[in-house]
C-alpha cells in the first residue's frame, strides 16, 4: 500500500528544475517506494545488486549506456565512480529530472556530489512517516510554526489518546512496520540493527567489534533528547571518546541520528556549545533500549525523553518533507535556564517548551525571558504537551495539544 508523502509535490517541483534529484534519509524510510511511485516510464537500477554494482565501479561508461536516462539509481552511494559520468551526461545536456538517485549515507555523499554535481542536483531528505503522513493527510503538511494562524489552522486535526500515541512511538515510522500491525516489533527492528551493522556501518568505518559497536548504540539510544556528553556515552559503551565521535558521525551519515545545536550569537558567549542528541525512530530507540510493550514505555524512565523524541522528529519532518531546512536550535545558559527549541524564522525566535504533562503552566515559560538579551524579536511559542485543546498560558504562549504536529 502507498502511502502519499508529504515531500511528493516539492519532489516533482524540483525534478522540474534541476536534471539530477538525490533522495538521502536513513534504510527503510521509503525512498525508493516514493521514487518508483512517481518514476512513469523512468528506468530503475539498484546498485543493492552485485551484478549491476560490479558494472557500475569497473566500467561506468557501458553502465550508463545500458541505462539510459531518464533513469532511477538506487544506492549510489556504493559507486560513487558513476558521478563523474553522470556530469559528463548532465553537461552535454542539461534536460530536468533526467537522473533521480537514492542514497543511505547523506554526509559519505555529499563530498562527492558537491564536486562532481555542483549546481546540476537538487538534494532532498526523506525520513520516516509522520504521523499525518500515516492518517492519508501527507499533503496537507505545513512547516509547523506557533503562530495564533498555524495554530488554528491545525485545530481541526484529529486527535489522539495517550495509548495511542505511545504505541506510535513504540511501533516506529519505518513504513513496513507503521503500516503492518501483523510485524512483530523485536524480529523487525533485530533484522533492521544486524542489516545496519552488515551494510552501512562495515561500509562507512570497518568496525571490527560489533558487539562494541551495539554497546554503543544502545548506550547512545538510552540518551536521546538529553545533552550529548561524549565522556559518559565512551565510558558506558565501553570505547574511547574519540572512537565516540567517528561512530557518531556514522549515526548522523545514515540518517540515523539528529544532533540539536545550541543557538548562540557573537554576544552570547555563555551559552551552552554542546548539542543535543535525538534518534529520527522511536520504534529503533525502543527496541535498543528494550521496551517490551507502548504500556510499559509510558510507565518508564524513559516516557518523557522518547515523547521529546517523537514531537522533535514530527518537527523535523514538518520541514524536511517540505522542501525546507529545520531553523532548529535549542537554548541553555550556563545559569541552567534551558528551552528545549528554538525556530529562528525571519529574524524571529519562536520558543517551545515539550513536556508530558496534560497541565501545563506559567512556569514551564518561565524562560523564555531570558531570550531577550539574544538580540532579536520574540515571536509567539507555547508548550507541546498532552493537553486536549490549546489555551493561552501568558499573552504570547500557549500550551500546544500534541495532536496538532
Amino acid at each position: 500500500m502507498y502511502v502519499p508523502r508529504s515531500l511528493q509535490p516539492y519532489l516533482q517541483k524540483v525534478t522540474q528544475q534541476f536534471p539530477v534529484l538525490l533522495l538521502t534519509g536513513a534504510r527503510q524510510v521509503g525512498k525508493t517506494t516514493l521514487l518508483r511511485h512517481l518514476q512513469e516510464g523512468r528506468s530503475y537500477v539498484t546498485l543493492d545488486d552485485p551484478l549491476v554494482l560490479t558494472l557500475a565501479k569497473t566500467d561506468p561508461a557501458l553502465f550508463m549506456q545500458r541505462f539510459p536516462v531518464p533513469v532511477l539509481i538506487d544506492e549510489i552511494q556504493y559507486a560513487p565512480e558513476l558521478l563523474p559520468y553522470i556530469k559528463m551526461a548532465v553537461d552535454r545536456d542539461r534536460t530536468p529530472g533526467m537522473f533521480w538517485l537514492t542514497g543511505s549515507q547523506q554526509f559519505h555523499l555529499m563530498k562527492g556530489v558537491s564536486e562532481s554535481l555542483a549546481g546540476r542536483v537538487a538534494i532532498l531528505h526523506l525520513s520516516g512517516l509522520s504521523r499525518r503522513e500515516m492518517q492519508g493527510e501527507g499533503l496537507e503538511v505545513t512547516p509547523f510554526v506557533p503562530t495564533p494562524e498555524e495554530i488554528t489552522h491545525r485545530s481541526a486535526q484529529s486527535r489522539i489518546t495517550l495509548q495511542e500515541l505511545y504505541r506510535l512511538i513504540w511501533r516506529g515510522a519505518l513504513p513496513a512496520i507503521a503500516l503492518n500491525p501483523e510485524i512483530e516489533h523485536v524480529l523487525f527492528y533485530g533484522s533492521y540493527v544486524q542489516t545496519y551493522l552488515q551494510r552501512d556501518v562495515r561500509d562507512l568505518a570497518r568496525v571490527g567489534d560489533e558487539m562494541a559497536f551495539l554497546r554503543f548504540l544502545r548506550a547512545a539510544a538510552a540518551r536521546t533528547g538529553q545533552l550529548l556528553n561524549l565522556t559518559e556515552l565512551a565510558r558506558d559503551a565501553d570505547i574511547a571518546p574519540n572512537t565516540v565521535k567517528n561512530w557518531l558521525s556514522i549515526l548522523q551519515a545514515t540518517g540515523t541520528i539528529y544532533l540539536l545545536e545550541p543557538y548562540h550569537t557573537n554576544v552570547t558567549q555563555r551559552l551552552i556549545k554542546t548539542p543535543k542528541l535525538y534518534f529520527l525512530d522511536t520504534g529503533l530507540v525502543a527496541y535498543l533500549t528494550e521496551w517490551a510493550s507502548p504500556e510499559t514505555l509510558e510507565a518508564g524512565a524513559m516516557s518523557g525523553s522518547i515523547l521529546e523524541t517523537w514531537i522533535m522528529g514530527e518537527l523535523l519532518k514538518s520541514y524536511w518533507h517540505t522542501g525546507r531546512r529545520p531553523p532548529f536550535y535549542f537554548f541553555r545558559d550556563k545559569d541552567q535556564r534551558e528551552i528545549d527549541l528554538l525556530l529562528v524564522q525571519d529574524g524571529m525566535i519562536y520558543p517551545l517548551e515539550i513536556k508530558k504533562t496534560a497541565s501545563p503552566g506559567r512556569d514551564d515559560v518561565r524562560h523564555f525571558g531570558a531570550l531577550e538579551r539574544l538580540g532579536l524579536p520574540v515571536g509567539p511559542g507555547g508548550v507541546i504537551c498532552l493537553a486536549e485543546q490549546g489555551l493561552p498560558l501568558t499573552a504570547t504562549a500557549q500550551s500546544i495539544p500534541v495532536w496538532m504536529l
